[in-house]
């Protein structure tokens, strides 16, 4: 594999889609070795058709708003790669979403899907739209329209979409009953929907929980636990909410949380009320997290900068991609943080991960790390195609179970000959062997 040929190819076909450009190379680098090691991949072009969605479908997306007055935006889907299960992956309403994102998210989640275990392709989509600002009623309407264009490509054994930044139990359940409305059929083809049709237990929290179950066998594996660590956290939604309600079961202080204005740090600890907060803040729809150390006196905001200046023990980025650079990983390493896990999708640029593993830091992807939310959701369509409900307890034990399967195909093929795990490369590699053997066994189609 010539991973320069290859990069110059994309590039000269996707021109300025840095995301997805960065996620490509990020697993190429990771799997030359073993990709080598077994031609049959080559003379098939594995990754020539790996690197490129299936199919991407882009449409337009008219609503009218409270006012009478017409909107238009863009509405996209990437069926990325269904070589072991139906494409699966969320939807994103953000107005930063463009084409480029949305490759490197459905690409990341072919990985990630496949580390599960569960027979799930990967998927992503979305639209430029913000529901920000907009009533329920603005928010409906889009929701329908979006479906409206969509529905015919959606199915519980052909793809199925559940949320993503955007995209919460609200809007899932506007999609999912516009999409129930024109097929006819009660088939679940969303996760993340309400319980009262069809939704799993702890979906809303299962990315942040997994995270931290996969974040302590980090730790484990160097005799330690999350039991009195300090936790730098970024994010103040699901994601950041479930970890830090994770971490302080576990018994350890988140002493961060973040959002488009700044951070806050309380070294009182973020727990009890104070995490119940957190969804306060995210339904004013303000997307602000100074109002917390107005609310709670002890704690301070610090505007216009990320939490990694904050001394911590484990630091997990929970907001959105590159979150975590270069700098912020040297400041990190210089407090003497033990375990960096992404709960974020792609949260660390590739200078902060050659950093942490130059510093033989421990570090592990999101592909692997937040992995817990979409094997919930999975475990969600479980559910809706056997008509039952499974209790907390019973869900929450899967999730164990798949994230420590996860962590050890993680330490399979990532342990180096000193010892040290490399995450990313385990991963990538473990990832990708599924999936690659699935498409040899498929033929060329």
């Amino acid at each position: 594999m010539n991973i320069e040929k290859l990069m110059a190819s994309l590039e000269a076909k996707h021109p300025g889609e840095s995301e997805y450009l960065q996620a490509v190379k990020e697993v190429l680098i990771s799997i030359e070795d073993i990709y080598n090691q077994h031609p049959e991949f080559e003379k098939a072009k594995i990754i020539e058709r790996l690197v490129e969605p299936d199919r991407i479908f882009t449409f337009r997306v008219t609503w009218v708003d409270d006012r009478g007055e017409v909107q238009t935006n863009l509405g996209y889907r990437v069926q990325f790669n269904n070589a072991i299960g139906p494409y699966k992956g969320g939807l994103r309403f953000h107005a930063s979403v463009n084409l480029s994102i949305l490759k490197f998210l459905g690409f990341e989640q072919t990985f990630k899907n496949s580390l599960t275990t569960l027979p799930m392709g990967g998927a992503k989509g979305g639209s430029d739209f913000s529901p920000r600002g907009k009533s329920d009623a603005e928010i409906m309407r889009f929701c329908q329209a979006f479906m409206l264009e969509l529905w015919r490509q959606l199915g519980p054994d052909m793809d199925v979409p559940a949320g993503d930044i955007g995209v919460g139990g609200r809007e899932v359940g506007y999609l999912y009953g516009m999409y129930k409305k024109l097929t006819r059929q009660c088939t679940g083809t969303l996760t993340g929907k309400a319980l009262e049709f069809g939704g799993s237990l702890i979906r809303p929290e299962a990315t942040g929980f997994g995270g931290l179950y996969f974040v302590n066998q980090m730790l484990q594996t160097k005799g330690m636990d999350m039991k009195g660590k300090t936790v730098a956290i970024s994010g103040f939604g699901n994601v950041a909410w479930g970890a830090a309600i994770k971490a302080t079961e576990m018994g350890a202080k988140v002493i961060t949380i973040s959002g488009p204005d700044g951070y806050v740090y309380d070294p009182d600890g973020i727990s009890g009320e104070k995490i119940d907060y957190m969804l306060e803040l995210r339904a004013t729809g303000n997307d602000i997290v100074a109002p917390y150390a107005t609310e709670f006196p002890g704690a301070t905001f610090v505007a216009d900068k990320h939490p990694w200046e904050v001394k911590c023990d484990v630091a997990l980025p929970c907001a959105t991609q590159n979150e975590l650079n270069g700098d912020d990983a040297k400041q990190l390493i210089a407090n003497g943080v033990l375990c960096v896990g992404e709960i974020s999708n792609m949260g660390c640029t590739p200078e902060a991960i050659d950093l942490f593993i130059e510093h033989k830091t421990m570090y592990a992807p999101g592909k692997a790390v937040n992995a817990g939310g979409v094997a919930t959701s999975g475990l969600e369509m479980t559910q809706n195609a056997m008509h039952i409900s499974w209790s907390e307890a019973e869900v929450d034990e899967k999730l164990h179970t798949i994230m420590h399967a996860i962590h050890a195909q993680c330490v399979k093929y990532g342990t180096e000959p000193d010892g040290y795990i490399n995450y990313v490369k385990g991963a990538n590699v473990a990832g990708f062997m599924k999936v690659a053997h699935a498409m040899m066994g498929q033929g060329v189609i």
